[in-house]
């Protein structure tokens, strides 16, 4: 069977260069503030510098990239400002989601979530941060896939995807793992009690908690 040969101009090229382009910021592979080269990328991904050129303004309307005058693209970097707002939008959207999801998960889907707690507590007792953090974003993550309110999943994916190019990431602050351990302990007892105004309230206690973490 002939191999597949991917495509190095057209529509088709450009939506595989959005997409590799785009997780690898996700990702942290590329740092913010990291200079976008068009032709080093078009190497990199096997396609002409016309399809990068054409995935880098798609990446730009998102909120990822920007471009500097005379000196090209780059990953853009996130303000604490910008972060802050990002949160407080966080905030309401996360809290509609632990509500919904106090009423929609099932049994089964409760113990996994409490098993995922146990990790997280785990991985603060032995210091892995970054284990933890990794934790902390599945958490929310299921908690989202629960509510069954795909508007809403759809919206904080990409406020998060904004909030990966901040510099600073308040979860792998000294002493912050176990502060906002405690918050999302809360936040799965309150959603294992079936309970949505107590999940809601946890969540956005989280959230003001981070937000306060970033001021700091």
């Amino acid at each position: 069977m002939a191999a597949t040969v991917r495509p190095r101009t057209g529509e088709q090229a450009k939506r595989h260069a959005l997409a590799q382009v785009r997780e690898a910021i996700l990702r942290g592979e590329m740092a913010p503030a990291q200079r976008l080269v068009e032709n080093e990328l078009a190497a990199q991904f096997g396609v002409t510098r016309a399809s990068i050129r054409a995935a880098l303004i798609d990446l730009e309307a998102q909120g990822l990239v920007e471009r500097i005058r005379n000196r090209g693209s780059r990953v853009r970097v996130v303000t604490v400002e910008e972060a802050v707002e990002i949160t407080e939008c966080r905030r309401a959207l996360e809290g509609l989601c632990a509500a919904k999801a106090a009423v929609a998960a099932s049994d089964e889907q409760l113990e996994r979530l409490g098993g995922l707690g146990l990790a997280m507590s785990e991985a603060v007792d032995a210091g892995e941060l970054v284990v933890y953090s990794d934790l902390d974003h599945e958490l929310h993550a299921r908690i989202r896939e629960l509510s069954g309110r795909r508007t809403a999943r759809e919206l904080l994916d990409r406020l998060n995807a904004q909030l990966v190019r901040h510099r600073f990431p308040p979860a792998l602050r000294p002493g912050r793992p176990q502060q906002s351990l405690k918050e999302h302990l809360a936040l799965i007892e309150a959603i294992a009690a079936r309970d949505p105004q107590g999940a809601e309230a946890a969540a956005r206690a989280h959230l003001t908690s981070v937000i306060e973490a970033l001021r700091d």
